[in-house]
C-alpha cells in the first residue's frame, strides 16, 4: 500500500492508471503561465486585511479628561467674562485655547492647543465660537466651555 493511502481507499495509481502516462494538456490558444504569473494570481488574497490597522488602533493611547478644581474653574470663568466684555466692545481677541477633544473610537481623548480669534460666546449653550471654519458646511468651530482647560493671550494673561 502506498504511503498516505488508508486501507479502505483504493490505490490512486490503479484507479488512474489509464491516464497517468498521458502528456500534460496545454491550451492551443494560450501561452502557459510562468510560475511567477501563477503565484501572482493569489497575491491579492490577504486573509488578515486590516489586522495591522486593528493592532495599531488597539495600541494607540488616549488621554483622560481632568476635571478642573474650584480655583481653576473660577480663574477660567473670569477669563471668559473678560472675553465677553471685549466682544461687547466689538473687539475679537486672538487667544490660545487648551481644550479636550473626545476620541471617536475609544473612551478618552486628548488635549490640544490652538490659537484663534474669538467670534462670539454662547452663555446659554456654554460654547465659545471661533472664526475658524470646519467641515464642508464651513460652519464656525465651537469649543464647549466645560472641556476648556486653559485660555491664554494678551487679554486674559493678567488673570491668575
Amino acid at each position: 500500500m502506498a504511503k498516505g493511502i488508508k486501507s479502505n481507499e483504493p490505490d490512486a495509481r490503479v484507479v488512474y492508471a489509464d491516464i497517468i502516462r498521458l502528456p500534460h494538456w496545454q491550451s492551443p490558444t494560450r501561452t502557459p503561465m510562468s510560475a511567477y504569473e501563477r503565484a501572482a494570481q493569489f497575491s491579492p488574497f490577504a486573509a488578515l486585511t486590516g489586522y495591522e490597522d486593528m493592532i495599531d488602533e488597539e495600541a494607540r493611547e488616549v488621554g483622560v479628561f481632568h476635571e478642573l478644581t474650584e480655583s481653576e474653574m473660577e480663574v477660567l470663568n473670569q477669563k471668559i467674562s473678560m472675553i465677553a466684555d471685549a466682544l461687547e466692545n466689538d473687539h475679537h481677541p486672538v487667544l490660545k485655547f487648551t481644550y479636550f477633544i473626545t476620541d471617536i473610537a475609544k473612551v478618552g481623548g486628548s488635549y490640544v492647543t490652538m490659537t484663534e480669534r474669538v467670534r462670539k460666546i454662547d452663555t446659554v449653550g456654554r460654547k465659545i465660537q471661533l472664526f475658524k471654519t470646519v467641515g464642508a458646511s464651513k460652519s464656525y468651530m465651537e469649543l464647549e466651555m466645560d472641556k476648556i482647560r486653559d485660555i491664554s493671550g494678551d487679554l486674559v494673561d493678567d488673570t491668575e
